[in-house]
């Protein structure tokens, strides 16, 4: 096999996570792959930038997988420069601060009663009526938390994120980001600890002492090291192909333009970029379904405060309508070594934007002032404070999950499937929002793809497996146990039937009635049942006699069928209910990722 790599000159487009580890288990297989990287470093959305000694991550970006693989990687790489961090984040919202994820007491004590009183009847309202369709991520919010929670938690930090309204972004996005839970799993979940028993939402993560650049630059000293080649400042401008098969690629490189030729390809590049280059052009379908795509753009304000200390949050989560910023970073909270000077802090205040926009083609220098004022706005620290700043600008950040992205998307990937020594890999080359581990896998599949006969679907990689921020602890577990939890709770709520339940329940009712008048009618005496006579001022004609038990028996059946039915029913309510809401909570357990990787 290693004769067999010696002899493929590949070509990886893009030293992002997804091309760098790519390039990376390519020389280790004695291959000696040429990664072309646009940007004067690598990294890609998960670079680190710097500013007079200060570290600033490009997003926060937590090191957190259920890839083993992928953990051993981290770990391989960066060894005693990978850190153990605490984690905390809150939301900013109507001036306050609340604990991310959300927690009952808190929330309900942030909003106030009356607000917190509307909130759970809303969550009712949508529990007994849900939307029937989930095609938005409004609808799929709505249904498991309510509207008014939508409306105060997800809808404006969400528009701002994705710049069009939460009824056009596909509740596919949410699904991608949540737990795949089926209601047998939650059932199930309460009657025996399952295979995975979940422990807690994670409170720590890993990262690198100087950000996730640190990483990236190591895995690209690693390639070199290894014979492999990474070009900086490679602009990919042109991919020359013959039929189905790309043989080069042209690049603008230290001031000119290159041919660069190759057996085999690897791109990260955004599919749309990368189709647009291809000469001879794509069919005029394929070219028009990759304008219909569209990517998220956004900026970060980097600001050095002169205090030691700010806030204890990694970073925030703004939801107040009044300013532009949507998180902000506290890199200090991240690892210490992200700021030169321990007397100060350096905060990075995230815009989201489209590339050309009006944000985005403002000045530096405008931009830090706007910083300065909302960080002032927020009541994070004083405008004063503010002693320096820096602006980074982050193109196509986010794959836009719009209302017809779907049938656009699978144009282009029919499309790329007929060249057979092309793979497109990471975030913008498969247009998924993916994090940056699922990034990481898809180069690693690759490779085995490429040198191992392997056939792994790179565009189902974080498709059919659900991303959770938890821990969990390995139990013992068979589908013999489950499958017995589940006869067992069969058994246990049965659906009554409420017609058959009154008609019994009446039954037993009116015989109990005419028994107990009978039997006083036989014992006799001077009154008979002076008690149980008091019945006929509710019911009409009924008297402690042999008519009258008779009477009390139509009294009883009729009584005992509308109370038993009704019981019957309001029974199925609640039993559906419960289930519901034991569904719906182990969604919420999920919720953070709603934001966590924005």
């Amino acid at each position: 096999m290693a004769n067999d790599a010696q002899k493929r000159q590949v070509v990886v487009i893009g030293g992002g996570p997804a091309g760098l580890t790519a390039a990376h288990r390519l020389v280790q297989a004695d291959a000696k792959p040429i990664v072309l990287e646009k940007l004067d470093k690598v990294g890609g959305i998960a670079r680190t930038e710097n500013y007079k000694g200060y570290h600033f991550d490009m997003g926060g970006h937590r090191f957190f997988t259920k890839s083993a693989e992928v953990n051993q990687f981290w770990h391989e790489v960066l060894g005693p420069d990978f850190l153990r961090r605490p984690r905390l984040s809150r939301i900013y919202y109507q001036g306050r601060f609340f604990n991310y994820p959300l927690k009952l007491l808190n929330t309900l004590w942030g909003l106030g009663l009356v607000e917190s009183i509307l909130i759970i009847l809303s969550y009712i309202r949508w529990q007994l009526f849900p939307y029937r369709e989930e095609e938005s991520f409004e609808q799929w919010v709505t249904n498991r938390f309510g509207r008014r929670l939508f409306k105060t938690f997800f809808e404006s930090y969400t528009e701002k994120v994705w710049g069009i309204p939460c009824s056009k972004l596909k509740a596919e996005w949410a699904a991608q980001r949540i737990k795949d839970l089926s209601l047998r799993t939650a059932v199930v979940s309460m009657f025996v600890k399952p295979k995975k028993t979940i422990k807690t939402l994670i409170e720590e993560f890993d990262y690198p002492r100087r950000g996730p650049g640190m990483l990236w630059e190591t895995v690209r000293r690693q390639v070199e090291e290894e014979g492999g080649e990474v070009w900086l400042n490679a602009n990919v401008v042109g991919i020359q192909r013959e039929g189905n098969r790309i043989h080069s690629v042209v690049v603008e490189h230290d001031g000119c333009r290159k041919v660069v030729p190759g057996t085999d390809f690897i791109t990260s590049m955004p599919l749309t970029q990368f189709v647009k280059w291809l000469d001879p052009p794509p069919p005029s379908e394929v070219l028009a379904a990759a304008d219909h795509l569209s990517y998220r753009d956004f900026l970060t304000v980097c600001l050095v405060i002169k205090r030691e200390t700010l806030f204890p949050d990694n970073w925030i989560y703004i939801h107040d309508p009044t300013v532009q910023v949507g998180r902000i970073q506290n890199f200090k909270n991240w690892s210490p070594d992200m700021v030169p000077d321990l007397s100060t802090t350096s905060l990075g205040l995230e815009y989201f934007c489209n590339e050309g926009d009006a944000l985005w083609s403002m000045s530096d220098a405008d931009l830090i002032e706007l910083g300065k004022r909302e960080l002032e706005q927020i009541g994070l620290a004083h405008y004063a404070d503010v002693v320096d700043g820096a602006v980074f600008r982050v193109e196509k950040t986010y794959p836009v999950y719009d209302s017809d992205y779907r049938c656009h998307l699978d144009v282009l990937k029919r499309y790329l499937a007929t060249f057979p020594n092309c793979q497109t890999v990471g975030r913008n080359g498969l247009h998924r929002y993916n994090n940056q581990d699922h990034a990481m896998l898809t180069g690693m599949y690759a490779v085995r793809n490429l040198l191992y006969g392997e056939r792994h679907d790179l565009w189902k990689i974080n498709a059919e497996e659900e991303y959770i921020e938890e821990v969990y602890d390995e139990k013992v577990g068979t589908r013999e146990v489950i499958e017995t939890v589940q006869e067992a709770f069969t058994y246990a709520f049965p659906k009554l039937d409420p017609m058959a339940f009154g008609v019994a329940f009446g039954v037993v009712t009116g015989l109990a009635l005419f028994a107990v008048t009978l039997f006083l009618v036989l014992k006799g005496g001077a009154v008979v049942g002076p008690n149980l006579g008091l019945l006929n001022q509710f019911l009409f004609g009924y008297s402690v006699t042999l008519a009258g038990a008779f009477v009390g028996l139509a009294y009883g059946f009729g009584i005992g069928l509308l109370g038993g039915f009704g019981t019957a029913l309001l029974r199925n309510m609640a039993t559906a209910l419960y289930l519901t809401r034991t569904f719906r909570s182990e969604e919420r357990s999920s919720l953070h990722t709603f934001i966590g990787y924005l």
